[in-house]
């Protein structure tokens, strides 16, 4: 099979902003206890956080870091994860059916966040909670001294604010299993209000306002035009979620599921700029993908998994070859829209449908889906770059029809350098690739990396945790991308 890639120096579709390389940790399941904090792990550091899951963290170059929640927060009261931990309550968890201990909270968190290398980014509860109370935490966490929160949080051993810069209002309130639902009309006012309190606090704060919980809701398209019609002028950003899993055990179909996210991001990219038009507003709103993965794995074993107590194995996701495909895919997808998506969350980062997995008390890996996200993380920077595809296509069922070829092409141009990532989604044949770059004189390829297994359903673990690994493919004169693979081409100039 061939194909023909061309991109043009000239023809850029935006800055690549890092932060759509971000993640997100929630109080569920294994992610916080038994995933980044284990103080009883021979690798645990002087806070209790396992220096192992540290490592593979500070690899990937995650920049952000969504917390505490999805749906825990909009039954979370911040007021419990603070203080000395002795004095902290247990409480009942409704929104994973587990118990809380709020053995970690926001100051622990944040400093994992550093030492891990990332910025928090701090979801505050609108369910059953309200503008009041995120208030009150942004002022117990940014407010420098002086008041009843900022001194009572350097009474906590925090004497410098800790500075959280992005927030978002709530999560998924259009969705009727979120505690404390709203209609558009109803969380269109509180996440104003909220917002606008948020910012006389700390002024300099960037603000993320709920969009609607899939493409599939049934108030999708109406619910942003609401909610953006009470807080354009007073948020930076509307969030975006979405998950894809194999459940027909139809590979050529899974392989095109990032049409759907393309679609997606194209629809509320247009809705944005409806009301930015009835608004007469000069400002253009991003987005921000901040749940975005495969699941689906772990669907049927979480159904047994006891109720009310600590920590339990809840959405863990095995990833198979073929998953690390579609998520290298769905970031592709992602750096195509890099004049809007401007932030993105891989939902999630330890145990819970994670890159990363741990063993209570034992040993740490990265899963297949781990090497795409590095790759991108790594090389994927600067600008995107408008491509055009000359290749086959074949029908992908619920998806039409897709192109044997997904790419994307970035450049940074103060590296010089080129990056191409690439899927060739065919299941049966190798592909002959030109790649045609205009405008930076001859490019010379300098590596090509790639992920290949002959088995689909392939994966890692504690005991082969490298039965899919990327590999470096051999120069040669021609770039020959292998069936069913993720490539990773780069150039100097």
């Amino acid at each position: 099979m061939k194909a023909e890639l061309y991109a043009d120096r000239h023809f850029p579709i935006g800055d690549i902003d890092k932060r759509i390389y971000g993640s997100f940790i929630e109080h569920l399941g294994r992610a916080v206890y038994n995933g980044i904090y284990e103080p009883d792990h021979p690798t645990a550091d002087d806070m209790g956080f396992r220096g192992d899951v540290m490592e593979l963290v500070k690899k990937l170059g995650i920049p952000v870091v969504r917390y505490p929640g999805g749906n825990f927060v909009s039954g979370y009261n911040w007021e419990d994860g603070i203080g000395p931990r002795e004095n902290r309550p247990r409480r009942l968890e409704p929104a994973w059916n587990s118990i809380e201990p709020n053995t970690i909270g926001i100051g622990e968190f944040q400093l994992w966040a550093r030492r891990a290398g990332c910025e928090p980014m701090l979801a505050v509860n609108l369910g059953t909670r309200g503008a009041a109370e995120a208030k009150d935490l942004i002022e117990y966490c940014n407010f420098p001294r002086g008041t009843k929160l900022s001194d009572l949080r350097r009474s906590h051993g925090y004497e410098e604010p800790f500075g959280i810069k992005y927030w978002c209002l709530g999560n998924e309130m259009d969705g009727s299993w979120q505690m404390g639902h709203k209609t558009a009309e109803e969380y269109g006012r509180l996440a104003a209000e909220t917002a606008k309190l948020l910012r006389m606090v700390d002024p300099s704060v960037e603000i993320t306002v709920c969009g609607s919980s899939s493409s599939g809701m049934a108030t999708f398209g109406q619910w942003e035009e609401t909610v953006l019609g009470h807080t354009y002028d007073l948020v930076d950003y509307i969030s975006l979620h979405s998950y894809y899993g194999n459940r027909d055990n139809d590979t050529a179909q899974y392989l095109a599921c990032s049409k759907d996210m393309d679609s997606f991001i194209s629809t509320v990219a247009s809705i944005c700029d409806v009301v930015k038009a009835r608004l007469h507003s000069d400002k253009t709103m991003m987005l921000s993908f901040d749940e975005w993965n495969v699941w689906f794995h772990s669907n049927e074993q979480d159904k047994k998994v006891e109720k009310w107590s600590v920590a339990p194995p809840l959405l863990e996701d095995i990833y198979t070859f073929e998953d690390a495909l579609v998520l290298g895919c769905l970031l592709i997808t992602l750096l195509r829209h890099a004049d809007r998506v401007k932030m993105a969350c891989l939902a999630q980062l330890v145990n819970v449908i994670a890159p990363i997995m741990t063993e209570n008390g034992g040993r740490c890996w990265a899963q297949t889906i781990y090497y795409p996200m590095l790759h991108a993380c790594s090389y994927a920077s600067g600008k995107t770059l408008r491509s055009s595809v000359s290749c086959e296509e074949y029908d992908a069922g619920r998806y039409g029809t897709v192109p044997y070829l997904e790419s994307v092409v970035t450049v940074d141009e103060e590296k010089r350098q080129i990056t191409v990532l690439a899927v060739n989604r065919s299941l049966d044949e190798d592909m002959d690739l030109t790649i045609e770059l205009s405008g930076y004189g001859k490019p010379v390829k300098t590596e090509h990396i790639a992920l290949r297994c002959p088995d689909l359903k392939a994966v890692n673990s504690a005991d082969r945790p490298d039965a899919v690994l990327p590999e470096i493919v051999p120069p040669a004169e021609k770039t020959v991308l292998s069936k069913h693979s993720w490539n990773v081409i780069r150039f100097g100039y």
